[in-house]
């Protein structure tokens, strides 16, 4: 191995395209840009931006300036000054307050103004957007307004001129039906007014007075038969009688028995 023979690795090493020396280079009289054209000179970059000289795409989206308030309430606007000429005209007639008990007097009744009587006369465009009264005119006719919202101007004038506002108002917030707002008092009933039940009798019973289980048969079978005797229907009452009375008889029956084996027993016992 010598320094001259050194060479490095196949396919590490590429030439340098040389452009620009003519058809003999390989590349063609244009070296690769094309026919003429801004991109063909030297230096004729081309920014991303560019649309070919119409309004670009950052030009045409409008400025995000400050914010839009997606709460904003968009009110129906009404001056003072355009309901008192509209007065003045004789556009609306004069009427008592809506829930008033007040007497007529000699004072003449305000006028009632609201959003659909502004709507006939032209005021107001729409139904379907809240009103609001601002203070701007003058008004010289007490007024009876229903509006949803006013101007701390407009309702200064209206009292001013004897009238009187009305502010719709309406729940941001379900509500309970009428009626079901208060809920039903829970039931206060004493331990002593409950029914008691008679408890039944714990007497204890002698172990000779336990009877078997053919003996207890034997009783309800002798118990249901003098029932269907007596009456093709039997009453409760009469039926636990009737088989208090067997049961009665059955340990008769055992404590007589048992007592007649211990006798046996006994003579058992003397004889031997």
């Amino acid at each position: 191995m010598k320094l001259h023979d050194l060479r490095p690795a196949v396919g590490s090493r590429k030439k340098r395209r040389r452009v620009g020396r003519g058809i003999a280079a390989g590349q063609g009289k244009t070296a690769g840009r094309g026919t003429k054209g801004q991109k063909a000179r030297a230096g004729g970059s081309i920014p991303a931006r560019f649309e070919g000289g119409q309004t670009p795409l950052h030009v045409r989206i409008p400025k995000l300036r400050g914010f839009k308030n997606k709460f904003k309430v968009e009110y129906e606007i009404v001056n003072l000054g355009a309901i008192g000429r509209l007065v003045e005209l004789g556009a609306f007639e004069a009427g008592a307050v809506p829930g008033s008990t007040k007497k007529p007097t000699s004072v003449p009744a305000p006028i009632t103004i609201n959003q659909e009587l502004l709507r006939a006369a032209g005021l107001v465009r729409t139904l379907n957007k809240p009103l609001k009264v601002l203070g701007t005119g003058e008004i010289g006719a007490p007024l009876f307004v229903v509006a949803d919202a006013f101007s701390r101007t407009a309702v200064a004038k209206i009292e001013a001129a004897g009238g009187s506002v009305s502010v719709l108002e309406f729940p941001t917030s379900p509500m309970a039906a009428i009626g079901l707002t208060d809920a039903p008092a829970p039931i206060d009933v004493a331990v002593a007014d409950l029914p008691v039940k008679p408890a039944k009798s714990t007497k204890a019973r002698p172990a000779s007075a336990t009877k078997p289980a053919k003996a207890i048969t034997a009783t309800k079978a002798s118990a249901a038969k003098a029932g269907a005797a007596k009456e093709d229907v039997v009453e409760p009452d009469a039926l636990i009688a009737a088989e208090a009375e067997a049961e009665a008889e059955a340990v008769a029956e055992v404590e007589t028995q048992a007592s007649a084996t211990d006798a046996v027993d006994d003579t058992d016992t003397t004889e031997a």
